[in-house]
């Protein structure tokens, strides 16, 4: 597990991918239809979480100022390890960037062993996002 604060509500992480250069007001919607789709609110996010190579991508570093959480980021090969856990597992994906999912996984990787996926990858243009949670049972 990351350095994250969870509790009892801050139990979600937030995972986004993106192309190089997506702008951040597209990401924002995204992040902001995410959590409508999952039913959970912005005060329920402990962090929001990419692949190390988007580390400086101003869109995921708009949307962790924009809920006041950390930005958390994971080599390809730690994400790649979280691909059995996957709901949309991607060869494209694959190819790219050398994991089967950034969204999913580095919501997964945030948390640990622990997570559950809440919403699977949902797409914009240029971006990806989807939710984890920390297991009931550990908040």
């Amino acid at each position: 597990m990351s350095d994250i604060s969870f509790d009892s509500t801050r139990r979600h992480v937030l995972g986004l991918g993106c192309e190089r250069g997506t702008p951040p007001a597209e990401m924002l919607a995204l992040a902001g239809e995410a959590l409508k789709v999952a039913g959970i609110g912005g005060s329920e996010l402990a962090a929001v979480a990419s692949v190390e190579s988007r580390g400086q991508e101003a869109a995921i570093l708009a949307v962790a100022v924009h809920f006041a959480v950390p930005a958390v980021f994971f080599d390809a090969l730690r994400l790649e390890q979280e691909t059995p856990r996957l709901k949309n597992p991607s060869a494209v994906v694959f190819a790219r960037v050398g994991c089967h999912g950034v969204a999913e996984s580095a919501a997964l990787a945030a948390i640990g062993a622990d997570a559950e996926l809440v919403l699977g990858k949902i797409k914009s243009t240029h971006s990806t996002a989807a939710i984890a949670r920390i297991g009931l049972q550990k908040a």
